[in-house]
């Protein structure tokens, strides 16, 4: 699949993506990329973020690409039910884990648990070895769950700008990949 055949949706989590942020550069750069605004980016609230994420998916015109980084994922995943347009694909990085109460903020529990079905479309999941608000074996037992292919991105802590991916030219290659890997419908 081409961009141009798809429409990617941008999901950030907690606090939204700023301006260095390896989403929002991203979404720059894809032609047919736009982000799933929130009303609250501070205090989510899971009912409103997933239903505005299944709003973006239903109204979508063409197979739909996500990019999820953090609570994104969780939104993305929790909102499947809600969904009645086909996703293509999902592209999952640093899945937080919404059953650690341990860790904060204490709010990302809200978001969970996830479901461990099988994912109904080709997924990746990018975790760190060292993020703070997820272990990687628990993204290994996320990504084994749902069916998704695990890259282990090493000790990259929360894959933001602030353990050095503002870019991140390595996810946009594993990014360009996959989506030639999906099919068109």
């Amino acid at each position: 699949m081409k961009v141009a055949e798809s429409d990617i949706l941008i999901v950030p989590g907690y606090t939204n993506s700023g301006p260095d942020h390896w989403q929002t550069r991203w979404q720059a750069r894809l032609s047919t990329a736009r982000r799933v605004e929130q009303d609250s980016w501070a205090k989510p609230v899971r009912e409103d973020w997933t239903a505005r994420f299944a709003e973006a998916v239903n109204e979508a015109t063409k197979p739909v690409v996500v990019i999820a980084h953090s609570l994104g994922v969780a939104t993305a995943l929790q909102a499947l039910p809600q969904c009645t347009n086909k996703i293509a694909g999902a592209f999952l990085v640093a899945p937080p884990d919404v059953d650690n109460p341990t860790i904060r903020p204490k709010h990302l529990m809200t978001f969970g648990p996830y479901n461990r079905d099988p994912l109904p479309f080709p997924s990746i999941v990018v975790a760190s070895r060292n993020d703070p608000f997820g272990s990687y074996e628990h993204a290994g037992d996320m990504a084994n769950a749902w069916g998704s292919e695990l890259i282990d991105a090493g000790e990259a802590g929360h894959i933001n700008p602030k353990s050095g991916h503002g870019p991140w030219p390595e996810g946009i290659m594993v990014f360009a990949h996959f989506l030639s890997r999906l099919q068109a419908t």
